[in-house]
């Protein structure tokens, strides 16, 4: 809605509802207010104003509009879409306990309990930032809730269901909620860096620990994407069969993630015997039914590497946007799909020379006879689901710009071969049988994969990745098991990040820039750190940025002096006043609101993990704990201790509540920091069933007179230095900073001493860079152009020579004519 229209609506609800005037100088805005939000909502074709899902922006007006609109005359029929949205909004039941107190006289008190959920703003610089008393935070509780949170309380772990027996394999079981989770898999011949993890594997590994915790039945699976070009090129460069290069860099994934604590059930590959059967009979059926074309197609071809040039290792400038980097098949500015040879100037990634274009038959998925089939399920699957909202709007930009014929084949002898007649020097293109790759996975896991992947009925499916993947995960592959005709487990929730930067630019190895999951683990920094700092910058709604200096002052903040702070005191005043064993517990009336508000907040966590709202929930953890801390500094146990027995039973109280607040905490942890999780209920001495359940109220798990172990701290300070080190380290500036200090600083070498040599990924990046300018020169001299201008680039490409030289251990060349010293 526009400013203008916004302040007009607000101005004339006041002098209507409010003031209580009347008169057309007030109705008139209104009515023309009213009706430009029914046009937005039509228009948009959503039920909310900010997408499929309500909004703070939906309560808001709603509670502004409600004393308007419980009256019918002011909505009438015409405002259909209006009408719809504040009857759908009506009929929810925090509404209608909010519309209940209105009626009371009570007003914007009502809203109180959802909007503390959203982000407050700062306070005016100068003015000291002040926590609101406990008593005023827990007035909106009704004196029911309160009573059925205490209630809950003590049951305690009476009240837990029993545990689910465990299998191997995990297979659906009827009666329960099956959940079958993926990760968008990554390729095998890239090291992944922190915005790769962050936008797969680790999102999907929080929704898996959580499906675990709620006793859900969860089969997790990833795997290795190990076909196609870019295993070929990369086993060119490192002299080793594409075979090997998989082998190699599988290890290298599966040791990442085994550091980074993800919880697989199954980390697979794509180059098995599973793979070539299930792609070729999807492929098959889809042949059969009529829905595969053939057709000749242009490709690039390098004439000085000798091949046909896979999309992703063709680079040119996008024919939409002209931004100077775009792949061969995809534009990261504009994020337009491209036909390799739609580029300006294409340059081959390989050897930097121009590709020329020539003509190869190759096999078309038929999307647009598809097309119907894909919209009759979305129409089916989108309302109730939990896609995000990028992933919705980026399937129905391809459905709404129609779809087209998409070839499947390629001109490569490394991928899932083709089972027909004039195409056996040809492969199924990666993003046709990559997303198979999650099929097979699970068939080399269990011969019984079919009850996961043809069970639509029974199986909840989710996926995670990056918004560049929505489009295969949405469309072609929907379309392709569609046309399969084989009932296909379909996705449910289609759960895309956006992108993750590296503080002002892009994550980069060649240049050295940013954190790849092979240095994390060599930063000291523990795991758990590293996934606390990227779940709370994780890039839900928007891109987002790492920052070296964010992740410091996070860790001190949220984690040392808040979340750390609050369950190392709970744990030592156990141990110091009562001697290690939890004190009885006599809760007084803040003591009970106190429960109710923590039974609150943990709900509003289960409701934002059920939603996939993984950043968010995180909040509500860090939430809890400062509520831990104020009661504990309100209530100064310390000090209670120290006087009368009344005093003392007091004191015996609100550490009894705090280490089961902290017990508490350490399960919801668990899906965000399963290291410090598993630290804390060892601290505690956490009784077995309460580690493995997460219950949906606040439970008394930690009675009077459990004995617990050990207390120690569980976070350690970062420090300015050792942040600015790092930061340094991985800027990629400190590449040729660093040989130029090396060169200055140590004694030349004789001709025969080897200077020391530097990390394998800098000798890359400096042999790239080497490539790079020697191409230039040729170039330059070709076009004969001006002699000066040669000479700067020559004098560029000896100086990355020298460097490459250093780096590698090599003694300096002389030049001809002087001697050496």
């Amino acid at each position: 809605m526009g400013s203008d229209r916004a302040a007009a609506l607000s101005a004339a609800l006041y002098y209507l509802v409010v003031q209580g005037k009347k008169g057309e100088e007030v109705l008139g805005p209104v009515r023309r207010a009213l009706t430009h939000i029914d046009h937005s909502l039509s228009r948009q074709n959503c039920p909310f104003l900010a997408g499929e899902t309500e909004s703070l922006t939906d309560i808001v007006l709603w509670g502004a509009l409600y004393p308007l609109l419980q009256d019918p005359a002011y909505l009438p029929e015409e405002l259909s879409a209006l009408r719809s949205w504040f009857q759908t909004l009506s009929t929810q039941e925090p509404c209608q306990q909010a519309a209940e107190t209105v009626l009371k006289q009570q007003g914007v008190l009502a809203f109180r309990p959802y909007l503390q959920k959203q982000p407050q703003p700062s306070p005016p610089e100068g003015k000291p930032i002040t926590n609101e008393p406990e008593e005023e935070e827990l007035a909106t509780l009704s004196e029911e809730e309160i009573a059925m949170a205490v209630a809950a309380w003590e049951k305690g772990l009476d009240s837990l269901p029993p545990l689910r027996p465990q299998q191997n394999p995990v297979l659906p079981v009827d009666g329960e909620r099956n959940v079958l989770i993926t990760s968008a898999l990554p390729y095998v011949n890239n090291v992944p860096h922190l915005g790769n993890i962050i936008g797969c594997v680790l999102s999907a590994d929080v929704f898996a620990r959580y499906s675990r915790l709620r006793q859900w039945n969860t089969l997790y699976l990833c795997g290795t994407d190990e076909y196609g070009t870019a295993t070929e090129t990369k086993a060119m460069e490192e002299g080793l069969s594409p075979q090997e290069i998989c082998d190699k860099y599988h290890t290298i994934h599966a040791d990442i993630y085994r550091w980074f604590n993800i919880s697989f059930d199954i980390f697979g590959r794509t180059t098995t015997p599973q793979q070539t059967k299930i792609t070729q009979d999807i492929f098959q059926r889809l042949l059969a039914r009529g829905f595969v074309l053939q057709d000749t197609v242009e490709q690039l071809r390098c004439e000085r590497c000798a091949r046909f040039l896979a999309d992703r290792f063709v680079e040119g400038v996008c024919p939409f946007c002209r931004y100077e980097e775009a792949r061969g098949d995809q534009c990261d500015k504009c994020g337009k799909l491209i036909n390799a040879i739609e580029l300006k100037k294409p340059q081959c990634k390989l050897c930097r020379s121009c590709p020329v274009v020539k003509s190869s038959r190759h096999l078309f998925l038929d999307l647009p006879k598809l097309e119907k089939r894909v919209e009759e399920w979305l129409g089916k699957s989108l309302p109730g689901s939990d896609w995000t909202p990028n992933a919705r709007f980026i399937t129905r930009s391809w459905l709404r710009d129609g779809l087209k014929p998409r070839c499947i084949t390629r001109d490569l002898k490394w991928g899932t071969p083709v089972p027909l007649e004039g195409f056996e020097d040809k492969v199924f293109y990666v993003w046709f049988d990559a997303t198979i790759g999650y099929l097979s996975i699970t068939a080399n896991y269990t011969d019984q994969w079919e009850r996961w992947w043809k069970n639509p009925e029974q199986v909840d499916l989710y996926q995670f990745m990056a918004k560049d993947n929505v489009p295969f995960h949405g469309i072609v592959f929907p379309c392709s098991v569609l046309g399969a005709e084989d009932n296909y487990t379909l996705v449910s929730h289609l759960i895309a990040t956006e992108y993750l930067n590296y503080e002002d630019g892009k994550f980069s190895k060649s240049r050295g820039v940013g954190v790849f999951g092979d240095m994390a683990q060599d930063t000291g920094i523990p795991a758990d750190i590293w996934r606390f700092y990227l779940l709370y910058i994780r890039p839900e709604g928007q891109d987002s940025a790492f920052s070296w200096m964010d992740m410091l002052l996070k860790n001190n903040s949220e984690l040392l002096n808040n979340l750390g702070n609050f369950i190392n005191r709970a744990g030592m005043f156990v141990s110091k006043f009562f001697g290690g064993c939890v004190p009885e517990m006599v809760l007084t009336s803040d003591d009970q609101r106190l429960v109710a508000h923590v039974t609150l907040e943990l709900r509003h966590y289960h409701q934002l993990l059920e939603k996939v709202r993984i950043r968010d929930a995180l909040r509500s953890i860090l939430t809890i704990s400062r509520h831990g801390n104020q009661y504990i500094q309100v209530n100064e146990p310390w000090k209670q201790i120290k006087g009368s027995e009344a005093d003392r039973q007091r004191a015996g109280t609100v550490t009894g509540l705090a280490v089961n607040i902290a017990a508490l905490l350490s399960i919801m942890l668990q899906p965000y920091m399963p290291m410090v999780s598993a630290t804390i209920q060892a601290q505690l001495q956490l009784p077995p069933p309460a580690c493995s359940i997460l219950p949906t109220d606040f439970l008394c798990t930690l009675s009077a007179g459990h004995r617990i172990g050990i207390v120690s701290p569980l976070f350690q300070k970062l420090e300015n230095d050792q942040i600015e080190n790092l930061r340094q380290r991985f800027g990629g500036g400190q590449l040729e900073e660093s040989f130029k200090l090396k060169a200055k600083a140590a004694p030349k070498p004789a001709a025969e001493e080897a200077v020391p040599t530097a990390r394998p990924q800098q000798i890359q990046a400096l042999m790239d860079a080497v490539t790079k300018q020697g191409n230039i020169v040729r170039e330059l001299k070709a076009q004969k152009a001006d002699k000066n201008q040669i000479a700067a680039e020559v004098a560029k490409l000896l100086d990355l020579k020298k460097h490459l030289a250093l780096a590698e251990g090599k003694p300096l060349e002389t030049p001809k004519g002087k001697k050496k010293k």
